[in-house]
């Protein structure tokens, strides 16, 4: 079956770093471009970034420009998201999504507070 695991999040000081990854097994990785979503506390999903397939370009979402970068390595099956400078705002649940397939996450919750 298709599954796509979160891992990496966790509590962090506003300033500080994370790496999060997501794990894809069951479909066909490398011929999936991929994207980075979350969720705060009431509101909507937020796109966050996004990955061609073999990894050639990126694309991100304004508030997290500078600060996040999306990569893949396709032999893992894996794809992250680096992220610096956090922020008390970027607290929420992150969640990686298979654009072929429409596949989703189960999320990890990540929360910036001092």
């Amino acid at each position: 079956q298709v599954q796509l695991v979160e891992s990496g999040g966790g509590l962090v000081q506003p300033g500080g770093s994370l790496r999060l990854s997501c794990a894809a097994s069951g479909f066909t990785f490398s011929s999936s471009p991929m994207s980075w979503y979350r969720q705060a506390p009431g509101k909507e999903r937020e796109f966050i970034a996004f990955i061609t397939s073999a990894g050639g370009s990126t694309n991100y979402a304004d508030s997290v420009k500078g600060r996040f970068t999306i990569s893949r390595d396709n032999a893992k099956k894996t794809v992250y998201l680096q992220m610096n400078s956090l922020k008390p705002d970027d607290t929420a649940v992150y969640y990686c999504k298979a654009i072929k397939g429409d596949y989703w996450g189960q999320g990890t919750q990540v929360t910036v507070s001092s």
